[in-house]
């Protein structure tokens, strides 16, 4: 019988088992709300995820897809399952501010990173909390389309607003940032009231709001559950400016909300009004280039801000996911989990459909003033509105 000296094969199975490692793909978790009120949100991003490349950072990527419901609860269930049970090395969504922030703990807990699709700072801040330090997000924060709404406000005559948002984190945190904003522009806020998405009327809080005679009406929701206090609006007769959030920016709130919400304004992502940005626009090229794939799937007019997140998401763990294997550290792995989290950290000048990230330890989210233009629902589109 044939014998092999020791030393070769002792080195043979290094090799093998090197090349095996080296082999190993990059398992990412998604869980997104495809069912419940956020499904408007859930659904493009889905459908984005089934777009995305099958590598990252040049290695085979392997994709989990989970659909939480729109229950926080369910979100921190899929996210702990991703986990502890599909082993990920990184974890996309959820995609609303609820179950993103119920699933910290479990993201913290299990020393993975996740990339939040869900608007609210909340998520990310303060990065002095330990459970935050593993948290990422790729909509823009509400601070930033606060300002440039309460700007476009200020520049076309709003001097009263009366203020309706959801009763979860989201409607709080917009009221927190636009509250904060409008004082500063010298806008006044008449009225503030409160609405649930799973809300069947708003009749009370529209009451309210229209006697106190505001110049405008800011609707602070997201999706579908949007339309209601706009619809009610109209029919009780409003006849002021009615301005939404970027949350609005689905197809399905456009069908739920037929010539309600014509003229509607609102702050949000350039990928949304891609084709009518000004050539000079810094996002406009990797903006429309995504839209043109998205569209040449989906169909015409079909994309959305939550569309464009879900992608920039590929992006920024591509860039990521490039650097972090450059540290040694094999996928499926605590070593790379943490190389992940570090390397998203350390992301700068990376321009996404939505605006160009410079992440670092103190902002996990990193857009600036690129990142948001006012738009409006002209012909029952979206369309850009301009900045001012």
């Amino acid at each position: 019988m044939l014998t092999m000296p020791l030393r070769p094969l002792l080195l043979a199975g290094a090799l093998l088992f090197t090349s095996a490692a080296a082999h190993a793909d990059i398992r990412v978790g998604i869980d997104v709300s495809t069912t419940g009120p956020a499904a408007s949100i859930g659904i493009p991003s889905k459908n984005t995820v089934l777009m995305w490349p099958q590598t990252l950072g040049g290695q085979k990527a392997h994709y989990v897809i989970l659909d939480d419901g729109t229950d926080p609860a369910a979100a921190v269930r899929n996210v702990r399952k991703l986990i502890s049970e599909e082993k990920v090395d990184v974890i996309v969504g959820p995609n609303i501010t609820p179950t993103a922030i119920a699933a910290l703990d479990a993201v913290a807990e299990g020393e993975t990173p996740m990339v939040a699709l869900a608007a609210s700072a909340s998520i990310v801040e303060p990065q002095t909390d330990a459970k935050r330090r593993w948290a990422f997000k790729m909509p823009q924060n509400d601070s930033h389309m606060a300002t440039v709404l309460t700007e476009y406000m200020s520049n076309h005559g709003v001097r009263t607003v009366g203020f309706i948002g959801f009763a979860d984190a989201y409607g709080e945190s917009w009221w927190r940032e636009f509250s904060k904003l409008a004082e500063v522009r010298k806008i006044k806020v008449v009225a503030n009231e409160r609405f649930s998405r799973n809300d069947t009327s708003v009749t009370g809080q529209v009451l309210k709001l229209m006697a106190a005679n505001p110049d405008a009406i800011l609707i602070a929701g997201a999706g579908t559950p949007s339309v209601l206090p706009q619809k009610t609006l109209g029919e009780r007769g409003y006849k002021g400016k009615v301005y939404q959030t970027h949350g609005i920016a689905t197809w399905d709130f456009l069908r739920m909300g037929g010539k309600d919400v014509e003229g509607t304004l609102f702050p949000t992502g350039p990928v949304v009004v891609a084709r009518q940005l000004p050539e000079s626009h810094p996002v406009r090229k990797v903006a429309l280039d995504f839209v043109n794939r998205y569209e040449s799937k989906y169909g015409a007019d079909s994309v959305t801000q939550f569309a464009g997140d879900a992608w920039g998401a590929w992006m920024l763990l591509d860039d990521a996911a490039r650097r972090a294997l450059k540290t040694g550290a094999q996928p499926g792995t605590r070593d790379f989990r943490a190389a992940m989290r570090d390397a998203l950290e350390a992301t700068t000048n990376l321009t996404i459909p939505n605006g160009v990230m410079n992440l670092n330890p103190k902002d996990h989210q990193g857009f600036d003033q690129r990142s948001r233009v006012m738009g409006v629902i002209r012909n029952g589109k979206f369309a850009y509105a301009g900045d001012k």
